[in-house]
């Protein structure tokens, strides 16, 4: 395996990425927008967003200012070893900054310092696992600031809200959720959901069912059910695009579940932006990609 083919691809997946928003996304707001009424601030709201979309690509630029916490994660086949990878995707990190693709956007939380490479402790993210057959397989997204302060963790029961032990109580967790955001997250949003497991890898699996696709349907029937509940139920809240109101809260609902102690009963949200950045790509030993994940 060629290393600066590897950097090379990588490179272009972080541009698609920054720059591109996937076609599911795209599908999903155009849906919005036809939802919205005609001369509404919400509709408004969806026209910008979607000019954004088509600038943002036409000009290979970032969708948007804040290109985010950079998180990857990579299905290594037996030719590709960690080390390489990792310093492959660390060298396409600083040359996608150096040239514009990502902003400076690692500070040290001790020092306030910022690295201008984009690289520090823990930035970017990496998440490796055994590929299950010869090609490599990586998915990356670019999670912005605003979508992650945006972002909750419930304790159940919940005597604020009303929320007890199932899902119901799920529910009023989800619901409360976009209600505390109101477009502060730049909405409309897009909510990754796990029911159970303990504080860290609640948020960790929350964020990992933002790569489904924005339009598809769990497998699991009850939360296939639940996630389609708290779709017609948020858009109904008449919050809108941004907060300006209307009919588009949010474009998905993706929940998964793990398994928790007894004594805890956590119901992690990971909201996402309507930039809902991520894409990834399949690559053979020889270097060639064979297929990107988001594009149809």
């Amino acid at each position: 395996m060629d290393a600066k083919t590897l950097q090379e691809n990588l490179l272009e997946l972080i541009r698609r990425t920054s720059a591109e928003l996937p076609t599911d996304v795209v599908r999903s707001i155009k849906k919005g927008r036809r939802k919205e009424k005609k001369n509404s601030s919400g509709l408004y709201a969806l026209d910008v967003i979607h000019e954004n979309i088509i600038m943002a690509k036409d000009k290979s630029q970032p969708l948007c200012q804040d290109t985010g916490a950079i998180i990857c994660y990579a299905d290594l086949p037996v030719w590709c070893a960690e080390r390489m990878f990792r310093r492959a995707y660390e060298k396409a990190v600083v040359q996608a900054t150096k040239v514009g693709f990502l902003r400076q956007n690692s500070v040290d939380s001790i020092t306030g310092e910022n690295s201008g490479t984009n690289l520090g402790p823990g930035n970017p993210t990496f998440h490796f696992h055994p590929a299950k057959g010869k090609a490599l397989q990586v998915k990356m997204m670019l999670k912005g600031g605003g979508s992650e302060n945006m972002s909750a963790q419930y304790s159940l029961p919940d005597n604020r809200i009303g929320a007890g032990r199932d899902l119901e109580g799920v529910r009023r967790c989800l619901l409360d959720a976009v209600v505390s955001a109101q477009g502060k997250g730049c909405g409309p949003g897009i909510l990754g959901v796990c029911v159970g497991g303990d504080r860290g890898s609640g948020y960790v699996a929350a964020k990992e069912t933002l790569f489904r696709l924005v339009d598809d349907t769990n497998d699991d029937k009850r939360l296939a059910k639940l996630e389609k509940q708290i779709m017609k139920e948020a858009n109904g809240l008449g919050i809108g695009p941004m907060g300006f109101g209307g009919e588009t809260t949010v474009l998905g609902v993706k929940i998964t579940h793990r398994n928790r102690v007894p004594a805890s009963f956590f119901v992690s949200v990971a909201y996402m932006c309507w930039a809902f950045r991520r894409n990834g790509f399949q690559m053979a030993e020889s270097g060639k990609i064979t297929r990107w994940l988001y594009e149809s």
